[in-house]
């Protein structure tokens, strides 16, 4: 799959925060195959060697001045066309998804908030500086779950409500940085059920056709964003272009 940014200008320069996971990775691909673009920062917890167009940055997401630090470093004194934001858990060893009210537990409802709603927000914060004041995207990866209108299933609080305000969150900021910006577009992503690690134990009831490959995640979602207007910020999208109800 070709993808080509051609709604941001030739030579603009992308940044790709969560660059080590499975659709970070895959975004890297992506944009560093873009003949428009003229480089990509890859920033993830652990730098990899810089390649002809991607320049590794490493930093810790826990660490608010590591984040800022990170985006500096990104820009480097240059505007940025597109940040795209491919953070987020669903489980670990020390916590899953809850199916039942009983199960949740402080600790870790604390902590998928912290990664799915506010790493995104801290990083929206370092990054919107350095966009570029023409037209430019800032994206972070949802879920068609932090949806509440579209909720009838419940279950997994912790990760339905950090999505849920993260959605919220980049609905303040697109208001916010439309006060001063006439070209910034905002957005949520939904890239679908990806085969990737996150969705591993969940894959099971998983249609037909619906489990998807980074590469095909990705790249639907650039093909999105690429088409996206000013009018359209602050709202989430699926990997198919379609606006998901908050």
């Amino acid at each position: 799959m070709s993808i080509s940014m051609t709604s941001l200008p030739q030579d603009y320069r992308a940044v790709v925060w969560g660059a080590g996971g499975g659709i970070g990775q895959a975004f890297v691909e992506h944009l560093a195959a873009d003949p428009r673009c003229v480089g990509v920062a890859a920033i993830s917890r652990s730098a990899r060697p810089d390649t002809a167009k991607v320049r590794a940055l490493a930093y810790d997401p826990a660490d608010p001045a590591s984040i800022e630090h990170a985006a500096m470093q990104a820009a480097d004194n240059a505007p940025i066309h597109l940040v795209v934001v491919a953070v987020g858990t669903l489980h670990t060893d020390q916590y899953s998804p809850e199916k039942a009210l009983r199960q949740v537990n402080s600790d870790a409802f604390l902590e998928v908030m912290r990664i799915n709603a506010l790493l995104p927000t801290l990083i929206a914060q370092a990054s919107v500086g350095p966009l570029a004041k023409e037209r430019s995207l800032f994206a972070a990866l949802s879920a068609r779950v932090g949806s509440i209108s579209d909720n009838s299933l419940g279950g997994w609080h912790a990760y339905r409500a950090s999505k849920a305000a993260l959605n919220m969150l980049l609905r303040n900021i697109a208001i916010e940085v439309g006060r001063r910006r006439n070209g910034t577009v905002i957005a949520g992503l939904h890239p679908g059920t990806v085969d990737t690690g996150l969705s591993a134990p969940f894959q099971g009831n998983v249609p037909e056709g619906k489990l998807f490959t980074p590469t095909y995640s990705a790249g639907q979602l650039l093909t999105v964003l690429n088409g996206l207007s000013v009018e359209q910020s602050g709202q989430c999208f699926d990997y198919a272009g379609k606006p998901i109800a908050f």
